[in-house]
């Protein structure tokens, strides 16, 4: 200001001195420019950098490699996991959708072993009954506008302190506690406190953490009369209740702090079909001059019923329900030398789901929607999760021949019973975890 003054009372060199001004404020003005042009860049390079961050990986380029670990080095497993203030969010603040996304590489591989877990079963695992390829322990779930946290063992078991979690429901809730527990037993060894008669129904604690693990078969989650061997073959139809639920897990339902339930694939077997104890008809018995009411009708009553019992229930516990996971046989069933032998998952649009399967998920996700707003009237919480079409893409994570032991060892073409439904473990079931601990962290329940 004070430049300016000086120059003004300088009549002699007027013109110069107006030239010099207006020069002046063209250069303040530049500076004022490349000043606020620094503040946009630099706001525009953090905004990208937070961006590149977030994006989610995409599976490998090279879809002739037979499996990542040979294309990927090996890592130490991932043991941190983020605070829940760093938000998995889309920029609108809207949850992403942990169902829709993608199986992406991991060198790092699984949380353990065969060797490191003890609670696998032989027809689970996979390693020691002679699989020969690995690739298959290199995958795990990505949500596709969101990164989702790898399981943490340790803050599980925190919150987990003084509480009981079962899991109801058929072999793949037993194959799915299986997962749960051998990736807990990294941090503390578990006690097997209790199994029933043929080892169906177990139950393990955690000293440290007074923490009580449990698993109830139960694969109808109604009364049931079934008449099959350890292999699954039937000596005559299953006698299936629909308005009655099974007193094994009903009966010590209050003793469980949260629950994950889930049933499906046994309703398509063949089962005669009760209600107030007198038979209404069946599914699947030609001979047997009964109505045919299908897996369907049977299953829908079973969710209701279900359903019903958990949201009116005087017990307050945190409930999920697991929808129906689908099995990967090809050509042929279980029964009839159906295999899988697939190596790497299923890119999205690759594989279609099956009419059963797409039918036992629309009942799902229709009774469940209804099922929660009357828990939430009742202070019940229950959540959906949704896993149907994860599993979908991963036919390369089942036993097939190797839920026996060493199947080829003396002949390598021998016919052998294969295991497309169940999962390997460790193996894909285990990105599952994930999926249950980001649902009870990042929702509020332990901000």
């Amino acid at each position: 200001m004070v430049k300016e003054i000086r120059l003004e009372l300088n009549p002699s060199s007027h013109c110069k001195n107006k030239l010099n001004h207006v020069i002046l404020k063209l250069v303040i003005s530049f500076l004022l420019l490349g000043l606020a042009f620094r503040f946009l860049v630099s706001d525009s390079i953090g905004f990208s950098s937070l961006v590149e961050t977030q994006r989610t990986q995409t599976p490998l380029e090279d879809t002739n490699a037979e499996s990542p670990e040979t294309s990927l080095p090996a890592q130490e497993p991932v043991s941190g996991y983020y605070q829940p203030n760093n938000e998995t969010q889309l920029s609108n603040n809207a949850k992403c959708d942990l169902f829709i996304g993608d199986w992406i590489p991991d060198p790092s591989g699984p949380f353990y072993s065969n060797v490191t877990c003890r609670a696998i079963e032989s027809h689970q695992n996979c390693m020691m009954n002679g699989r020969p390829d690995s690739g298959y322990l290199y995958w795990r779930w990505n949500p596709r506008d969101c990164e989702l946290p790898r399981f943490n063992p340790e803050r599980f078991l925190d919150l987990m302190r003084n509480k009981s979690w079962a899991f109801i429901g058929d072999s793949i809730s037993r194959n799915h506690v299986q997962s749960l527990l051998c990736i807990l037993t990294q941090v503390e060894q578990a006690d097997e406190v209790y199994h029933d008669e043929e080892y169906r129904s177990k139950r393990w604690h955690f000293p440290s953490h007074n923490f009580t693990l449990s698993v109830v078969w139960t694969p109808f989650l109604l009364r049931a009369d079934i008449f099959e061997d350890v292999n699954g073959v039937s000596s005559s139809e299953i006698q299936l209740h629909l308005d009655l639920l099974d007193k094994k897990w009903t009966e010590q339902y209050k003793n469980f702090d949260y629950v994950m339930i889930a049933g499906g694939k046994w309703f398509l077997k063949t089962a005669i079909y009760y209600e107030n104890n007198t038979v209404q008809g069946c599914h699947y018995c030609p001979g047997k001059n009964l109505t045919e009411l299908g897996f369907d009708y049977a299953y829908r009553k079973a969710l209701q019923l279900v359903l019903r019992f958990l949201t009116r229930s005087d017990h307050k516990a945190y409930v999920f329900f697991r929808t129906t996971t689908p099995d990967h046989f090809e050509n042929g069933e279980w029964f009839s030398g159906g295999t899988c032998n697939r190596t790497v998952p299923f890119k999205e649009g690759e594989v279609d789901m099956r009419d059963v399967d797409s039918v036992m998920r629309d009942i799902e996700l229709e009774e469940v929607e209804k099922a929660v707003g009357i828990g939430a009237e009742n202070g019940i919480i229950l959540k959906l999760l949704d896993t149907t079409r994860l599993s979908l893409l991963r036919p390369d994570g089942h036993p097939g021949p190797f839920r026996q032991f060493q199947p080829f060892a003396k002949d390598k073409n021998a016919k052998v019973q294969n295991d497309c439904l169940h999962w390997c473990l460790p193996g894909p079931i285990d990105s599952w975890n994930d999926l249950v601990m980001e649902m009870m962290v990042n929702d509020g329940i332990y901000r």
